[in-house]
């Protein structure tokens, strides 16, 4: 099982700061329009989300790993809720790299599979370096185009 890159635990904060700063203006607006008790209200909303999030991006990238085999990718994930994937080769449609703001700040990169099937059929995995996402994704290119040989019926 590979992990991901620990930088990735940088792009998870910047996300649980983001969120944060939304609900403490939230927090904010209930206190000043409603409420007035005092900008504590704010602080601690802030602070609790930070104190959480740091706690779930930890468990989040402990949890996080990949396996690329001749048949499938086999992705495992979640927090509170585990998720186990396997995506059989035959059904990938198609695989790209992508890089946010945040990742490209940090130097890292993501795989995104596309998947024939229902909607959100696509699975994302963050926290590559950009040489590794590169590498990742000729490898699951090659093999969902080997995989189409043996699907005949």
């Amino acid at each position: 099982m590979e992990a991901l890159h620990s930088r990735v635990r940088i792009v998870w904060f910047a996300n649980v700061l983001l969120i944060a700063a939304v609900l403490g203006a939230i927090a904010a607006g209930i206190e000043y329009y409603a409420l007035d008790v005092g900008l504590w209200l704010v602080g601690a909303v802030v602070g609790l989300v930070a104190v959480f999030g740091v706690g779930y991006v930890i468990a989040r990238y402990r949890i996080w790993g990949f396996a690329v085999s001749d048949e499938d990718l086999y992705i495992e994930r979640g927090v509170v809720t585990r998720i186990n994937s396997v995506v059989p080769y035959v059904r990938v449609q198609h695989v790209d790299t992508q890089r946010s703001p945040i990742e490209r700040l940090v130097g890292l990169s993501s795989v995104v599979v596309y998947t024939a099937g229902s909607r959100g059929a696509d699975i994302t995995i963050p926290g590559l370096a950009p040489e590794r996402a590169e590498e990742l994704r000729e490898r699951l290119r090659r093999l969902a185009i080997d995989s189409e040989s043996g699907d005949a019926v």
